[in-house]
């Protein structure tokens, strides 16, 4: 049964709009920042703020499933061709893009297609921005709001030295909390969509509950952010690479689930060492408000998206196979194949599919010959016509099991035993002491 169905009979009763995004007030008069609206709308006072973006969460709470699960952004990952299977496996997971650079939208503001399109089955989508000059972010978020996307997601969390580093974005941001509010203040005035920031525990010795804690503090209080996706590890600016950042940094759970109960006002989305839908339906039943999955969904597509729909949204199953869906991805393959010239390629159309029978028979030769077919085939039809030889039939027209193979259900049991103390601040006391 599944995580909605347990808890609720009605997406709204799941997770009231005013309760998700909007519970308390904002104590940040946007006039203060209206410097920084740069080609935004400017709103005149806590009232009209509230009831601004309450709207927006609104609208998108009514057109889909709440975003209970999503796959992460990830660099040359969850491209246009990526969120495509990705759909035709799972419909009502929450796609990402990759991080776009908030200075490459407004740099290619005459090809914005290129970087911003994307097929209307892909909603719900959210676009992840970066950058760290605040007339550039707010130039790009309104390049983006044409688009429709779903949410705006501003990146905090990136611990690439390309990006914390030498981009003064990324995690690097965390150090900033201030520069982030604003930032987060001009993204909302220019999009007709909600507003997130995803962000790591700490960044170097900067890794207490309590730093933590500021940094939400501060972002939300002076922005109007409500919704926070939280990798639940530190990133090491210094000495190790951005794969070893995703495993040398040890997880902890539990300041993710501190602030759960530190910001009962807030929401907040988990990422960071989840693997499965089991997983993913443990984190929620202790507490999570959304589950955020990223290498595992794109390395096994069909096992971890396929039972998204039915495991976390209680949707009955679709029964569809793989070859469904390999011929309706090869009718879109070949629909864009070098469009742009050289771009895409069959190779650039095919490598989602890459890892769609891991774990079947079959799977080795699979990769070989499709390595083999990228060099001679000139369509994604004859691509699969050749490549798909060593994939038994019975692979290609098994649905989906009804139950995903066991996994870590027990991953948050000890949570509770490890929270760590609740958070004390000067911040809300002098925030108190004013607005007395």
């Amino acid at each position: 049964m599944s995580f909605a169905t347990r808890y609720s009979s009605s997406v709204a009763s799941v997770f009231p709009v005013h309760d998700i995004f909007w519970k308390s007030r904002c104590r940040l008069d946007l006039n203060k920042f209206h410097g920084n609206l740069i080609g935004g709308r400017r709103l005149h006072n806590n009232y009209s703020q509230k009831h601004y973006f309450c709207a927006k969460a609104e609208m998108v709470v009514q057109k889909y499933l709440p975003p209970l699960f999503s796959v992460a952004p990830m660099m040359e990952w969850t491209d246009h061709h990526y969120r495509t299977l990705a759909r035709l496996v799972s419909k009502h997971a929450w796609l990402y893009t990759e991080m776009l650079a908030a200075e490459t939208i407004v740099y290619q503001k005459d090809n914005l297609d290129k970087y911003l399109g994307f097929s209307p089955e892909q909603h719900p989508i959210v676009l992840q921005i970066g950058g760290s000059k605040l007339e550039n972010i707010a130039k790009a978020t309104a390049l983006a709001n044409p688009y429709g996307y779903d949410e705006i997601n501003f990146n905090c969390g990136c611990p690439s030295p390309k990006v914390a580093g030498h981009g003064c974005f990324g995690v690097s941001l965390m150090l900033d909390p201030k520069f982030v509010a604003e930032a987060m203040t001009v993204i909302a005035a220019n999009t007709d969509a909600p507003v997130s920031v995803k962000c790591r525990i700490g960044v170097d010795d900067r890794d207490s509950y309590n730093e933590l804690c500021d940094f939400i503090y501060k972002v939300s209080s002076q922005s109007p952010t409500r919704h926070f996706i939280i990798h639940s590890r530190k990133a090491l600016l210094n000495g190790i690479s951005p794969a070893e950042n995703r495993s040398i940094p040890p997880l902890k759970y539990e300041y993710f689930y501190g602030l759960l109960r530190d910001f009962p006002d807030l929401r907040f989305t988990i990422n960071g060492g989840i693997t499965g839908v089991d997983e993913a339906n443990a984190a929620l039943t202790a507490g999570a408000h959304g589950v955020m999955i990223g290498r595992a969904a794109y390395h096994n597509p069909w096992n971890v998206l396929g039972h998204v729909d039915t495991a976390i949204y209680g949707v009955p199953s679709s029964n569809i196979t793989r070859r469904q869906i390999i011929e309706k991805y090869q009718v879109y393959g070949d629909s864009i194949l070098w469009r742009d010239g050289r771009r895409p390629s069959v190779r650039d159309v095919v490598k989602p599919l890459l890892n769609f029978f891991h774990g079947e028979p079959g799977n080795t030769l699979w990769k070989r010959k499709a390595d083999a077919a990228f060099h001679t085939c000139t369509t994604v039809k004859s691509f699969f016509e050749e490549a798909l030889v060593p994939i038994p039939d019975f692979v290609l027209d098994k649905p989906l099991a009804e139950l995903p193979p066991p996994g870590r259900e027990e991953l948050f049991a000890n949570v509770p035993s490890l929270l760590p103390p609740p958070y004390e601040s000067q911040l809300r006391e002098e925030e108190e002491m004013m607005y007395a």
